[in-house]
């Protein structure tokens, strides 16, 4: 026999579920496109065009945020130079392509792995199975970055395809309150994140292909936005030069490979002046890289590349 607690929590539990359907409801993201309520009927290559179809409209609607996406990360990119990190916060989908650009930073970059950081609600058990309940736990998100060290110039980007998910605003709030720059990415106009955040970024794709499945269009978008913002904010603080990537971990041959060719095409020197640059240089890049352009040895060129705080041109101005 149930007991009146049960009861009353099971009515609170179903007052709940009605009020989350009823938010759901006015998503763009979560929308139904009853003229696509027949596709498992369609052959298979006409699902894969509509498909593209839909994928091709994803860039556009990243144009429209270009003003609001360029800001947020000349904001990041002046924390992350003061020695601010950089952490994503999200669920499910939202939070596996954050932990995925972080990671890549590493061996991109020569980033400390500490520097651009990526949190899913759940913890690392989540980018491969889902944590149930993880996503509705904002005390979670500030319990992860609490457990970071967040800190004034760190930038905080929460990641939510709905705009809504309590881990992503959760974490957005929480970082606001302790000084840090917050970013709010979701595909939804007028979102509860982007309330929360100092800088908002509201790509709206519309509805998907299969309603609310969010890895789909809307993670596409999430994609190219965390793109530019770890890339972008990397420019900006001398990670590049030109177009090369200058601070590339030669962690493995095929990198290796790459280090030489980088060096390569950034001084046109030959094989035998490149390898020999790379060796002295203990295979820094833009070491090497500057000791050619300007003939210098490594330890004037590292020097250099010190007092210029690794900007590569600012180096060779010196």
């Amino acid at each position: 026999m149930t007991s009146p607690y049960d009861a009353e929590d099971a009515e609170e539990l179903a007052h709940d579920i009605e009020q989350l359907r009823a938010q759901l409801a006015i998503l763009t993201t979560e929308a139904f496109r009853p003229e696509l309520a027949d596709i498992d009927r369609l052959p298979t290559s006409e699902i894969a065009r509509i498909m593209n179809g839909e994928d091709r409209t994803v860039p556009g609607a990243v144009a429209v945020q270009l003003p609001a996406i360029a800001a947020a990360i000349d904001a990041a990119a002046e924390r992350m130079a003061r020695g601010g990190r950089l952490v994503y916060a999200g669920a499910g989908t939202a939070g596996r392509l954050g932990v995925l650009d972080a990671s890549e930073c590493p061996p991109t970059f020569n980033t400390g792995s500490d520097k651009v950081i990526g949190l899913i609600a759940g913890g690392p058990a989540a980018l491969v199975n889902a944590v149930e309940g993880a996503e509705d736990s904002a005390e979670l998100a500030a319990r992860d970055l609490d457990g970071i060290g967040l800190g004034a110039d760190d930038t905080v980007v929460g990641v939510s395809a709905s705009g809504r998910t309590p881990y992503a605003v959760g974490a957005v709030e929480h970082a606001r309150a302790a000084g840090a720059l917050t970013i709010g990415l979701s595909c939804n106009p007028g979102s509860v994140l982007t309330a929360a955040a100092e800088h908002g970024i509201e790509v709206v794709v519309g509805p998907e292909l299969l309603t609310g499945s969010t890895r789909l269009k809307a993670g596409t978008a999430q994609k190219l936005v965390l793109n530019m913002i770890s890339t972008i904010t990397m420019i900006r603080l001398g990670k590049t030069y030109g177009n090369l990537m200058v601070d590339v971990r030669a962690s493995n041959d095929k990198l290796r490979a790459r280090s030489r060719r980088i060096v390569a095409l950034a001084t046109g020197a030959p094989d035998e002046a490149t390898e020999a640059a790379l060796t002295a240089a203990d295979g820094e890049v833009k070491t090497a890289i500057l000791m050619l352009l300007a003939d210098v040895d490594a330890a004037t060129a590292s020097a250099r590349l010190d007092k210029a705080g690794g900007h590569l041109r600012e180096a060779l101005r010196d």
